[in-house]
């Protein structure tokens, strides 16, 4: 079930990742059950103004209809919809919530939302992630990331900039540092609620390689719609090359020595 006509003749977005054709075709599929409910329904609607019209029936019937058709039809409106719900959005959610993705492959970084940008945290190749601290939070450093612990020393941090690479599936782990936001790439058709003082998990493989918006799909203060950072997924190679560069440029800094305390002189 890979067919989208519709939903692409629409407008949205250019679907990027490997289990977004399933979520595309189950839109297409409900909207073709929306198209034949209207026209049903419309039909319907149509032909009871036409068959009680007051030239047609001058006089009140107070029997009413007796044919027992509608409550029939609206009974297999509701089966169908339990089928829908029971047979493609619930397996393709559980899918979507239980079957995380493991193995050596696997790209771990955070997705850490502030009014009003995206910080992202990556494990790097030993998959851990440094200790973050928010008394070590400052401009230069907005995640707070302890550089003196070891997990921290292979680790890149980005604002605004996320990169990946093609075919390889990746997690990201969802959290915020203020209010509610709401962490959406709509051509990966992922979308997560980032909560402080929690970490939510998705995942998705992008299969396409391109640039994407990264957007907050959450109202969260005057800036909202400003909050927005940028995906490049491109091939293996460049995307290590792009970790190696990176990975020079945010270098840990060398500790500052702390400074001397000068003596008090007694009057």
């Amino acid at each position: 079930m890979t067919f989208a006509l519709l939903i692409e003749s629409l407008g949205i977005a250019p679907n990027a990742s490997q289990h977004g054709y399933t979520i595309d075709s189950m839109l297409e599929m409900l909207h073709w059950f929306m198209l034949v409910l209207f026209v049903g329904w419309g039909s319907f609607y149509a032909y009871t103004l036409w068959r009680f019209q007051q030239k047609k029936n001058p006089r009140a019937n107070y029997t009413g209809a007796t044919s027992h058709l509608p409550t029939k039809l609206e009974g297999g409106v509701l089966v169908l919809e339990v089928v829908l719900l029971m047979a493609f959005a619930a397996p393709i959610w559980a899918n979507r919530v239980n079957q995380f993705p493991t193995g050596p492959e696997v790209i771990h970084l955070r997705a850490v939302g502030q009014q009003y940008q995206w910080n992202f945290q990556y494990s790097g190749p030993d998959g851990k992630f440094g200790r973050r601290d928010p008394k070590l939070v400052s401009p230069t450093n907005p995640l707070g990331l302890d550089h003196n612990d070891p997990d921290s020393f292979d680790d890149v941090t980005t604002i605004g900039e996320m990169n990946l690479p093609v075919n390889r599936p990746v997690i990201v782990e969802v959290m915020s540092k203020d209010v509610i936001h709401d962490f959406c790439i709509p051509n990966m058709r992922v979308a997560q609620d980032a909560i402080p003082g929690t970490s939510i998990p998705l995942w998705f493989i992008p299969v396409k390689t391109g640039t994407y918006d990264v957007v907050c799909a959450q109202l969260c203060g005057n800036g909202h719609s400003a909050m927005r950072a940028e995906l490049t997924v491109q091939s293996d190679a460049d995307y290590q090359k792009w970790f190696e560069e990176t990975s020079k440029k945010v270098a840990a800094p060398t500790p500052s020595p702390a400074p001397v305390a000068t003596p008090t002189q007694n009057h």
